[in-house]
């Protein structure tokens, strides 16, 4: 039993040193000095577009619905217990992200909103 104890508790030791994933700033900063034709092609076909003073802004957005879990304790005031729960609801958090393109080129990016993570 001593052994495999060890054992069991190796992988779970072993996944909490596991790097995260790039950020969204360090995965939208590949597309920087990028071809226009490049970026539609990656992101798909912007939600809007606007040019003024030489430089083009194309709009992106990503949606999406995430669950928010309940009161499970359903604990009401002064620490009385309801008869009943808060359920779970549904939220839809979203990401602006802006692309800055001069001569065809993307320029900068910026990104706005809950889902920006």
């Amino acid at each position: 039993m001593r052994r495999i104890l060890p054992a069991l508790l190796l992988p779970a030791l072993l996944a909490g040193c596991a790097a995260p994933g790039p950020t969204l700033e360090q995965r939208l900063s590949t597309f920087i000095n990028r071809s226009e034709a490049e970026l539609v092609a990656r992101l798909g076909v912007p939600v809007r577009t606007y040019e003024t003073g030489g430089r083009r802004f194309l709009q992106f957005e990503e949606r999406q619905t995430v669950l928010v879990p309940g009161d499970p304790w359903g604990y009401g005031y002064y620490g009385y217990r309801r008869p009943w729960h808060t359920p779970s609801s549904y939220a839809v958090v979203q990401c602006d992200m802006t692309f800055a393109i001069r001569n065809d080129r993307v320029e900068s990016f910026t990104a706005r909103g809950q889902g920006c993570d």
